[in-house]
């Protein structure tokens, strides 16, 4: 059996699927992927819950599949959220340092900090993460770690990620529900979990953009100089592209979805021009013919679309050129195939099709783009647990040295 406080559990709640990940640190603070479970979403759209109840058993199924893979007993997870509510953007707090002998503490930062976080909020707002980016002492930008420094004015940029609380709550009731009894350890958005499954510190460091493309939503971060700079949501996803077919084609949507999993692309080809596929249709209806290279052209436009609305937010942004790593694309739509050649060509960037870094594992699902945010959430939780560690065995080795000067030890 394993020891409860090595396990780390992510569970994302797509509109497309329902995954949990089992990841376990050793002694050494190394993370192993020990587990996944998965299940189809039903209760799901546009990465929020629409009917609890099925959202519950099939959280319920994949919890049972990870558990069955692990050997693990999962009570608490790290929850993935997205949704057209999400949104980041950047603020700065300062704080005046107050003390006597004007070196900055860590309590200063954290009330700098918290003057970033005060800003006018639409009601019923709820801020998800607040990453701290740099900090500024007495207008000296660059500043990574003010604690120590003497200074009479402290700024820090931070990165804002807020959604609707009543919206989250919605995610957080299904996973704590008497039916899974299970503890949300913290809430934590998708693009972020992605962004730190997928990047290597060098890579944060050069900058790189991550896209998660999923079947309701498209989740995207960007990192430059080692942390989070912009990021976003579109509610726009694969499911948008077999909608498209459907209504293009004629054809109901799970044959929508049959044609984009067996026939679809991300680019155009010439060779399918005129070229059609007899569709046999299980009713007795008439056999219906569809044009393949009409179907590429559906999917390309809207996918292109996506990329393309991406393009413009970060271009807003002024990140563009910021993004000398590249892009990073996962989710279920990083399986279409091309889509890292039409993505190239509009953000005009090298593209590499996402994998699991810096965690080792079960390969099968490192490589699977799909499980990026999942295992991401695991990567949190991690990061997470070793900070408390390392928090608490400095406040003992402090304790230690105010002894030893108390008793001349």
């Amino acid at each position: 059996m394993f020891d409860n406080a090595s396990i780390i559990v992510g569970l994302e709640i797509g509109t497309s699927k329902v995954c949990a990940v089992v990841g376990e640190l050793n002694a050494e603070g190394a993370l192993n992927i020990i587990g996944v479970g998965q299940a189809r979403s039903r209760g799901v759209r546009k990465a929020e819950i629409v009917d609890p109840a099925q959202a519950e058993e099939d959280v319920r199924n994949a919890i049972v599949e990870a558990e069955q893979m692990s050997g693990a007993e999962i009570s608490s997870v790290y929850l993935g959220v997205s949704g057209g509510h999400v949104r980041g953007f950047n603020n700065r707090g300062v704080h005046p340092v107050v003390s006597d002998d004007r070196e900055i503490s860590e309590e200063d930062i954290q009330d700098a900090v918290k003057n970033a976080k005060a800003v006018n909020l639409p009601m019923d707002s709820h801020i998800i993460h607040a990453v701290r980016q740099h900090f500024s002492v007495d207008g000296r930008d660059g500043v990574k770690n003010p604690v120590g420094m003497l200074g009479s004015r402290l700024e820090v940029d931070v990165h804002v990620i807020l959604g609707n609380f009543t919206r989250l709550q919605n995610a957080i009731r299904v996973v704590k529900s008497p039916a899974l009894q299970l503890e949300v350890d913290d809430v934590v958005f998708n693009g972020l979990a992605s962004s730190l499954a997928l990047l290597t510190g060098e890579q944060k460091e050069i900058g790189s953009l991550v896209i998660d493309l999923g079947g309701g939503t498209t989740d995207y971060a960007v990192y430059a100089d080692g942390v989070i700079k912009h990021s976003g949501v579109l509610s726009v996803g694969g499911d948008h592209v077999t909608q498209d077919l459907a209504v293009g084609l004629k054809v109901p949507l799970s044959r929508a979805e049959q044609l984009k999993l067996e026939h679809g692309s991300a680019v155009l080809d010439e060779n399918l021009k005129g070229r059609t596929l007899v569709q046999h249709n299980e009713l007795g209806l008439p056999a219906k013919s569809i044009n393949l290279g009409h179907l590429r052209h559906i999917m390309y436009l809207r996918l292109e679309e996506i990329f393309q609305l991406i393009e413009s937010d970060l271009a807003q942004a002024g990140l563009l050129d910021c993004l000398r790593g590249g892009v990073f694309i996962c989710g279920g739509g990083a399986r279409v195939p091309h889509i890292d050649q039409l993505a190239r060509r509009v953000f005009q960037l090298p593209v590499t099709l996402g994998r699991a870094n810096c965690i080792n594992g079960l390969k099968s699902a490192l490589d699977q783009p799909e499980f990026a945010a999942a295992i991401g959430l695991v990567r949190f939780g991690s990061l997470r647990q070793k900070r408390r560690t390392g928090t608490s065995r400095l406040g003992g080795l402090l304790e230690k040295v105010r002894t030893s000067f108390q008793f001349g030890a």
